[in-house]
């Protein structure tokens, strides 16, 4: 009889921790730019994709979703996906190329659609700094159209609403490599402003100005590194910094 309790027992525990294993499964939202599309796994499926599938991208290797940094680093995480908003050539600010509106695509005008998720990756800047956008002052409050046109002031209102919209979610911002020196340190003294980290990626190869195989795995190492520094608990390597700081 006590081998038949201890088993039902431990039947009972063993489903209870597969349950809790799958609840506590993060959720994930890919805000970004053409670096984070893939043909039909963007959202909203008007976003203009710029990896395409059945090889019909030639200037690039990447030829599978599964390929993208975005899907290496869920499934080597066990995260879910929640949203991938991104769009290709979109910019932060509302300047794009050609002196075009870019507003209906900009960063600031999507960052209403990331869905619910646990932890926010926000992956842009690489079309401001190609543009190239105005770069602009400094401005926390108050934005008019005309400061939306250009980097800073954009940059602000956009992390100002998500982090109003998009309260006790985990945000990051991933900056590409070979960007101006005007970007990065914009994007660096910005994000400390409203508290989010920046993941400085380096040594990326690309295709087309756009990350390869090789690339977009070194993207997906690096963000997954310095996401476990960043969840890793306090100890005696505690005090070491191994993260890129500008």
């Amino acid at each position: 009889m006590k081998k038949i309790y201890l088993t039902i027992f431990l039947s009972i525990f063993a489903f209870s921790l597969s349950f809790a294993q799958k609840d506590v499964r993060k959720s994930v939202t890919i805000f970004g730019d053409s670096y984070s599309t893939f043909e039909g796994y963007i959202t909203p499926a008007t976003n203009e994709p710029w990896y395409l599938a059945d090889h019909r991208q030639k200037s690039n290797d990447v030829t599978s979703v599964e390929q993208t940094w975005w899907h290496l680093l869920l499934k080597k995480n066990g995260w879910k996906l929640c949203t991938n908003n991104s769009y290709s050539g979109s910019t932060i600010s509302s300047s794009g190329y050609r002196g075009e509106d870019y507003t209906p695509r900009s960063f600031v005008t999507r960052a209403s659609n990331l869905g619910n998720p646990d932890i926010i990756f926000i992956f842009g800047a690489t079309n401001d700094s190609w543009v190239p956008s105005p770069i602009g002052e400094y401005k926390y409050a108050d934005w008019t159209t005309e400061d939306l046109k250009s980097f800073r002031p954009s940059l602000a209102k956009m992390l100002d609403y998500m982090k109003k919209r998009y309260l006790g979610v985990e945000m990051y911002f991933i900056l590409n490599s070979e960007l101006s020196d005007a970007i990065d340190a914009s994007v660096f003294k910005i994000c400390d402003y409203y508290d989010v980290p920046v993941i400085a990626l380096h040594d990326i190869d690309k295709q087309a100005g756009h990350p390869s195989i090789a690339g977009m795995k070194a993207i997906a190492d690096q963000v997954d590194m310095f996401m476990k520094k960043a969840h890793k608990k306090p100890g005696k390597d505690s005090s070491k910094k191994g993260d890129k700081k500008r």
